[in-house]
């Protein structure tokens, strides 16, 4: 019988210990280090023989052969393909994390219903049964196709499914509830997680198979499990929302096959996730139609495309000794520097309110172009003095008040050019970069955040309902 020790494993990081501390001393988490045991000897090796081998050959350059079949599968979800860089390539694992409930499980299902008409699917769950599965499917309109539905959680047993059905796409909804029966580890630990994964990417490089991994996340939003099994896979996408929202943002981290940094906009409704085809409008759809203060329209570039947000904020005198300062869908710290330039730079009086600043739609953003749009709508909360609705505010705001560039300006303002606003606030440095004729938005060059103060309460002010197409 095999000897045994204990050891001490910290469940984000996956580093070892002989003794039980509060913080890792590797990542610096506090109250992640679990006790587990492992043959001695063995404590760094893997768990025994691989389920899979990929080929140890030596391969000249000049021999090698690209197949048709390395092209691109569309899943038939435009938010979903852009994210890919028009959809996955051969033997290519996905992992998606977000928190319960987001609609992970939901986004699968209804890939894998798309992906059936061409091909076999796998799908495999470790948390609800067939049963579940189905009449999720049936709520969805899902077509059966070549979907095949599987609930195991041991990981032997999952690969010899997977030798006997033969499919050209997995689902394994998820990968914190499998396990291999040769490691001691419980489900989820950071040795059966990243040996699960190990195992899976070897048998999608050595039979051609995509496998699409599900993860839990932390209260911190993190990925459950050790960080390398996000360097195992290819591609890492992470699912954000907010729980009083419809609208899901699910966001490209790692991608070896295409961009990064991309977004994906999808609203939760009955029959599952639907794509937001117009971003800007869809966030601009619920604006009043009276202006009020405390509202500016400003573009933020997500990925490749830009995203036209309203950027609202409140300010009110605090009951109490210190006020508080409130920021959702924003860098809370990023605010409070621009809160900061605004009390020196403009000598405004701030330290006896309470302000709030939020971007209305429960999308996050930490573009530093939408400065110039924070502290207008500061500044007309605080004056009480509502913009005109067709205007709109771009600009990364300096600690001294000057406005600086911001990147593919041209991009932003034919944005809003297509919704109808008629006159932009620009960075006057970035003023001379915009060469294309026939503009049919006013640009209205600033170089210090002062000069806005005079713009405030000039021109007539007009509804949104009129001239901007939502």
């Amino acid at each position: 019988m095999a000897r045994l020790k204990t050891v001490y494993k910290c469940q984000e990081c996956g580093f070892e210990g002989l003794k039980w501390s509060g913080q890792c001393s590797d990542c610096g988490r506090w109250n992640t280090l679990v006790e587990e045991a492992v043959e001695a000897g063995r404590a760094a090796r893997t768990g025994g023989r691989s389920l899979a081998a990929l080929s140890s050959e030596v391969v000249r350059a000049s021999e090698l052969k690209v197949h048709s079949d390395g092209l691109r599968h569309p899943t038939g979800i435009g938010e979903f393909d852009r994210l890919l860089g028009g959809g996955l390539v051969e033997a290519q694992v996905l992992l998606l994390g977000g928190e319960p409930g987001v609609g992970k499980s939901t986004l699968m299902l209804q890939i894998a219903s798309r992906f059936s008409r061409v091909g076999k699917v796998l799908y495999v769950s470790g948390e609800e049964s067939i049963e579940q599965i189905a009449q999720r499917a049936v709520r969805l309109g899902c077509e059966a196709g070549k979907l095949f539905f599987l609930s195991e959680t041991r990981l032997e047993r999952i690969v010899e499914v997977m030798r006997e059905v033969s499919p050209k796409w997995i689902v394994l909804d998820s990968i914190q509830t499998v396990y291999r029966e040769e490691l001691p580890n419980a489900p989820g630990s950071v040795t059966q997680v990243r040996e699960c994964a190990g195992e899976l990417l070897r048998l999608a490089k050595s039979s051609g198979i995509g496998i699409f991994l599900l993860g839990h996340v932390t209260k911190e939003g993190d990925l459950a499990g050790p960080r390398v099994l996000e360097h195992l896979v290819d591609t890492v996408l992470y699912f954000e929302s907010e729980s009083q929202h419809s609208l899901r943002v699910l966001r490209v981290y790692k991608n070896r096959f295409g961009p990064t940094q991309e977004v994906g906009l999808f609203e939760m409704q009955e029959r599952g996730l639907k794509e937001v085809l117009n971003a800007s409008s869809f966030f601009l759809q619920e604006r009043s139609t009276n202006p009020l203060s405390g509202s500016c329209i400003s573009a933020s570039l997500e990925g490749s495309r830009p995203l036209l947000v309203d950027i609202q904020a409140l300010v009110s005198r605090s009951p109490y000794g210190i006020p508080r300062r409130m920021a959702t869908g924003l860098d809370l710290n990023r605010v409070l520097i621009l809160v900061a330039v605004l009390e020196r730079r403009l000598r405004l009086r701030l330290e006896g309110h309470d302000l709030f600043v939020s971007v209305a739609g429960g999308i996050r953003l930490k573009e530093p172009a939408l400065d110039l749009a924070v502290c207008a709508a500061l500044l007309s909360a605080l004056k009480d003095a509502p913009w005109d609705a067709q205007w709109m505010f771009l600009g990364e705001v300096g600690l001294s008040g000057e406005i600086r560039r911001v990147p593919r300006l041209a991009e932003r303002l034919m944005e809003a050019e297509k919704l109808g606003f008629r006159k932009a606030f620009i960075p006057a440095r970035s003023f001379s970069e915009l060469r294309r004729e026939g503009w049919k938005i006013e640009r209205a060059p600033l170089e210090h955040l002062s000069e806005i103060l005079s713009q405030l309460h000039s021109g007539p002010v007009s509804s949104p309902s009129e001239g901007i197409r939502t």
